[in-house]
C-alpha cells in the first residue's frame, strides 16, 4: 500500500539528513551531498520543456542530470536537490522509474504528489528551518529580506520567498505570475488567518490596477528585473472582510518572463482580541501545499 502523501515529511527527511552529516550552517551544498551518496551528477545545456532534471538508476548506482540553458545557480542547485528528493524520500525509487530514468519538473509547477514532495524536500534541505529564521529574523520581511536570504542560500528568490512565507510569523503571501495570469501562491499561517479568505487561482489574471499587473503588462520591464512597491489594501488582492494595508512589492525575473510579488502585512493575524465581524469560522489547518483552487 502507498504511503500517504506529505508535504511535511518531505521537508523533515531532508532535515533529518542534514542533522546526520552535521551540516548546521548555510550554504548547503547538494553537489557535495550527491558526491557523498556516489551519485554522479552531470550538467546538460537543454532538455525538453519544462525538464529541469533527470534521475537515473542502472542497478545500485543512482545518477542525477540537471539542465543548464537556465543560466541560474539557484535554479541548478534546486533542481539537483529535487532529485536527491526522489532518491531519499521513501517510496519514490520504487514508484518514479520508467525504464530506469525519471523526468522531472521542479520549482513548485505541478501538483504531482511526488514531484510536490521532491520540491519540499529541495526547500528543506537547501534552507533548513533552523539556520533559516535565524538569517530571516535578522532582516524586516519584504523583497529585499528575501534577495538578503537567498544570497545566503545560493537559492532563487522565487523558492527563498515561498520558504520564507512557509516559516514566517508575519502576514506574508508570495505570488508568481506570468503574462499577467497567475501561476500559483503561498501565504504565511498569519495571512492565512484573514476571515472569508478568497484563494489566489491559478490560471486566473492579476487583479486589475495593482502595480503587479503595470509591470506583467511590460515584457521588456519583466525581462530588465524591474522593481514597483505600493501600498494597497489587503482586499484588492485576498478578498475577505478585513481592511488592511499590505505592501505590495514585485519584481520581473528576466528571462523567465515571470513576475514575483510579495505581500507584507506587520498587523495581519497579530490582533490578539479582532472585532467582532472579523471572526473567522472554525479554524481549519491547512497542509502547506500551492493554492490550486480548481
Amino acid at each position: 500500500m502507498k504511503r500517504p502523501f506529505s508535504l511535511k515529511m518531505a521537508r523533515q527527511t531532508a532535515e533529518a539528513f542534514l542533522k546526520r552529516e552535521g551540516i548546521v550552517t548555510l550554504p548547503v551544498d547538494p553537489f557535495a551531498i550527491a558526491d557523498s551518496l556516489d551519485i554522479a551528477v552531470e550538467g546538460k545545456p537543454e532538455g525538453a520543456d519544462g525538464v529541469s532534471g533527470m534521475l537515473l538508476r542502472h542497478g545500485n548506482s543512482f545518477g542525477i542530470i540537471y539542465t543548464t540553458h537556465i543560466p541560474s545557480p539557484g535554479f541548478q542547485r534546486f533542481s539537483v536537490s529535487h532529485e536527491l528528493g526522489h532518491y531519499m524520500l521513501p517510496g519514490h525509487p520504487e514508484q518514479i522509474f520508467t525504464n530506469n530514468i525519471h523526468v522531472s519538473r521542479a520549482g513548485f509547477v505541478t501538483n504531482d504528489p511526488r514531484e510536490l514532495e521532491a520540491d519540499h524536500f529541495a526547500a528543506g534541505l537547501l534552507m533548513p528551518e533552523a539556520p533559516f529564521k535565524a538569517e530571516m529574523n535578522r532582516h524586516d520581511p519584504g523583497l529585499d529580506a528575501i534577495a538578503a536570504v537567498a544570497d545566503q542560500c545560493l537559492t532563487s528568490l522565487t523558492a527563498t520567498a515561498i520558504r520564507f512565507a512557509e516559516l514566517s510569523d508575519t502576514a506574508v503571501a508570495v505570488i508568481v505570475s506570468t503574462g499577467g495570469i497567475i501561476d500559483y501562491s503561498f501565504l504565511s499561517e498569519p495571512m492565512k488567518a484573514l476571515p472569508k479568505l478568497d484563494w489566489l487561482r491559478k490560471g486566473t489574471k492579476l487583479p486589475a490596477g495593482t502595480t503587479t499587473a503595470r509591470l506583467a503588462a511590460d515584457p521588456a520591464q519583466v525581462r530588465a528585473g524591474n522593481r514597483t512597491a505600493d501600498a494597497v489594501d489587503v482586499r484588492d488582492w485576498l478578498g475577505g472582510t478585513t481592511k488592511a494595508e499590505v505592501s505590495e512589492e514585485s519584481i520581473g525575473l528576466g528571462a523567465y518572463g515571470k513576475v514575483l510579488t510579495v505581500l507584507v502585512s506587520s498587523s495581519i493575524g497579530q490582533d490578539d482580541d479582532p472585532d467582532e465581524d472579523e471572526e473567522s469560522d472554525d479554524e481549519v489547518v491547512e497542509r502547506w501545499t500551492p493554492r490550486f483552487r480548481r
